[in-house]
């Protein structure tokens, strides 16, 4: 098929009007005229994922981050963006991003899957539709009641993760839980108005941290890709469903930085 069936397919279902105004979502390198039949599934476009999906043989990439949010006034090999824009080219791949648009209609829903929140609602409301609300992150119940320490391990175990931060007593007892993939720093008067008593996020700064604690909200900091790698696997099962024969090949999950 043609990468204009495939990426008006993918507006259909996550359309790019969706996304905040300060978004880049869409096509963003490539031609949608071009046949596409191997698709490559990454959180960012970095050198270590453009040569997996070269090496895969994928004619389309499809990122949740772009690669591309400035505009460009020069591209050429000078500038890492501007190499990775002419590796795309000379390869003959496409690359597509769905970022806020995706967080908004599929990544909060999904994530609150893997922490296995009931009673749920919206965190923050970006739009009022027939259906309801759309928005980032979700507010629910916990599977059940536990300590901050436990909540943690829970979240550690659900998302697979090598470690994770909290902020607050360990011994803390929590239930109703909030969460918002990658950085949700600015959603925390968003988490305490709707009563959560613990915030499942990434990038959470020191003050951030601490300030948070002193309005008697936990947090268990579970990083960005940590909170967002989820995209991949998730994006594999939509496609596969719609399109049985489009080859499909994921990135390699392994967090971008270590702890020694």
């Amino acid at each position: 098929m043609k990468v204009k069936e495939l990426t008006g397919w993918l507006d259909g279902r996550y359309p790019s009007s969706a996304a905040e105004h300060w978004d880049n979502v869409g096509l963003l390198v490539g031609d949608d005229e071009e046949e596409v039949s191997h698709v490559f599934l990454a959180l960012d476009l970095t050198e270590s994922t453009l040569a997996q999906a070269i090496d895969a043989g994928a004619d389309m990439i499809i990122t949740h981050h772009p690669m591309i949010f400035e505009g460009q006034k020069k591209i050429n090999n000078h500038t890492f963006t501007g190499r990775r824009i002419l590796s795309l080219i000379k390869h003959n791949i496409q690359y597509y991003a769905m970022h806020t648009n995706y967080d908004i209609l599929g990544m909060a829903e999904l994530s609150a899957d893997y922490l296995q929140l009931t009673d749920r609602e919206v965190l923050s409301v970006t739009a009022e539709t027939q259906d309801g609300q759309d928005g980032f992150g979700r507010v629910g119940e916990l599977p059940r009641k536990m300590s901050l320490k436990e909540c943690g391990e829970f979240v550690k175990n659900a998302l697979s993760l090598n470690d994770v931060k909290i902020y607050g007593d360990p011994d803390t007892q929590v239930e109703k839980a909030a969460i918002c993939t990658g950085s949700g720093k600015s959603m925390i008067s968003d988490v305490l108005a709707k009563g959560a008593q613990v915030y499942v996020t990434g990038d959470i700064d020191h003050h951030t941290g601490i300030d948070a604690v002193a309005q008697g909200l936990t947090i268990v900091d579970a990083g960005h890709y940590g909170t967002e790698y989820i995209f991949m696997k998730a994006m594999e099962n939509v496609l596969k469903e719609q399109y049985p024969n489009l080859q499909i090949t994921c990135a390699k999950v392994q967090s971008p930085y270590m702890i020694l």
